[in-house]
């Protein structure tokens, strides 16, 4: 593919995602044109979105053993919007066995082609530029969502429903362009070593989203309702301080704090469900608790989308890792529901909903590390997993003296070795010391040997564990 090709496939796939994820968030996932219809009709929620978000789950899931080339993977984004589109027409009708059947099909069908818009991913954007792509989308489809929400509450839910029904054939006519005859881009070279090295990592990540995200399914079964009074203003505000940390994460420049920010984010989590328990439930207590509990929740969407983009330069199916890494996000918000739910029912304090809270978020703790390290193994240069980036010299030096070479470093091999972990490049290291690239590649070769390992990533996965040791 050359240039030209590139650019128009990345934004047509952009936009082809954005129109998809606009249905899901604003119809499926928690939108207000779903609780207006109920609420027209009289009918109560949390039994039906449970059941697309389960639905959705699946469909993720299973998307990997379906999509296995690049022009499948595009008939089956194709399919399901089109499926949507069709299960989504009984809800301008009243309440029906159509509605619950509208809702697995339309769940299942989008999960499938969100699961295969991990293959234009790869295709169509760098490496190096996923994170932003992948905030792009999240960006636009939750602008998106939040003009549909004011259109819902303020005008009409059949309005709302109208604009999203439209956004489906919209992805339609996008997905319909792109391409499929593409080739391997040219990439870093990735060994079989690393290769089969996915699955832990990958699993990993899996437990920290899935964990992670029970919040989220508490937010939505017990913080959100606790709100309901304040619905017009929730409407256009709720999602504003998720797409503002998006954007914040989005344009952080390279060797910026995006690893500190997860632990920021952990500390916005926890201060949001203890202002929960601790404040009122007035329009000022409300934005206090959204705005701590939605930015911390773009900082981490950011963060597993991200990471699992540059994962699928290490597997030939993209839609499997893809749907797998977010079905496990569904999962937590799914389970999330299912506790909100059964404490409500209970009729448990606010309290004991944050004690829950919390340790859902000390367990999370406990995973971060493990998962960093094996994701700074696999993964060269995430803008999340800087970990020598935010370290500074003196503590760098003191890693260096934790693991002992084979062999003593030359002076200028530590000069080298310093700037590696500084995230120089060979470029940039030669420019430093005034020396060749070769000469570079050189002494970094001679250092790996030194340290028996093969690769950046490696060389800071030895010294974390002699820092361990």
């Amino acid at each position: 593919m050359n240039w030209h090709t590139t650019r128009n496939g990345r934004f047509q796939s952009i936009l082809a995602f954005s129109f998809l994820s606009t249905y899901i968030l604003s119809f499926l996932f928690e939108g207000q044109i779903l609780y207006g219809l109920h609420d027209l009709h009289h009918t109560t929620t949390s039994g039906y979105i449970l059941l697309a978000i389960a639905a959705h789950f699946f469909g993720l899931f299973t998307c990997g053993f379906i999509a296995k080339t690049a022009a499948v993977a595009k008939y089956v984004m194709l399919g399901g919007m089109g499926l949507s589109l069709l299960t989504t027409l009984p809800f301008f009708f009243p309440p029906s066995p159509l509605w619950s059947w509208g809702l697995i099909v339309g769940g299942y069908t989008s999960g499938w082609a969100l699961a295969s818009w991990g293959y234009f991913l790869k295709a169509f954007t760098p490496k190096s530029e996923r994170l932003k792509t992948c905030a792009d989308v999240l960006i636009l489809s939750n602008i998106a969502m939040v003009l549909i929400n004011v259109v819902a509450i303020k005008i009409s839910p059949f309005l709302g429903l109208t604009v999203v029904i439209l956004s489906l054939p919209l992805g339609m006519i996008c997905t319909w362009k792109l391409p499929v005859d593409m080739k391997p881009r040219e990439q870093e070279k990735v060994s079989r070593r690393a290769d089969s090295g996915l699955h832990k990592p990958l699993l990993l990540l899996c437990m920290f989203s899935a964990i992670l995200t029970i919040n989220s399914g508490l937010m939505y079964e017990v913080i959100n309702p606790a709100f309901v009074h304040l619905t017009a203003l929730a409407s256009w505000y709720w999602a504003l301080p998720y797409i503002a940390a998006l954007f914040i994460m989005r344009n952080l420049p390279v060797g910026g704090r995006h690893a500190r920010m997860l632990y920021a984010g952990m500390a916005m989590i926890v201060g949001s469900f203890i202002g929960f328990m601790l404040l009122g439930r007035k329009a000022l207590d409300y934005l206090v608790v959204d705005t701590l509990l939605l930015a911390a929740c773009g900082v981490f969407d950011l963060f597993w989308w991200s990471i699992l983009g540059e994962m699928l330069d290490y597997t030939e199916n993209p839609s499997t890792v893809l749907g797998i890494g977010l079905s496990a996000n569904v999962l937590g918000v799914l389970s999330g529901g299912v506790v909100g739910m059964v404490v409500m029912s209970a009729q448990r304090l606010s309290a004991e909903i944050t004690v829950i809270a919390l340790t859902v978020v000390c367990i999370s703790l406990v995973i971060l590390p493990l998962l960093n390290r094996h994701l700074t193994l696999l993964l060269k240069s995430h803008a999340y997993l800087a970990v020598y980036d935010t370290l500074g010299e003196n503590r760098q030096t003191a890693l260096l003296s934790k693991t002992e070479a084979l062999s003593p470093l030359t002076l200028r091999e530590k000069e080298v070795v310093q700037l590696l972990l500084s995230g120089k490049s060979n470029r940039e290291i030669a420019a430093a010391l005034h020396i060749t690239e070769h000469t570079v590649k050189s002494h970094t070769r001679n250092i790996y040997a030194k340290y028996a390992v093969r690769s950046r990533a490696e060389l800071i996965s030895s010294l974390l564990k002699g820092e361990a040791l």
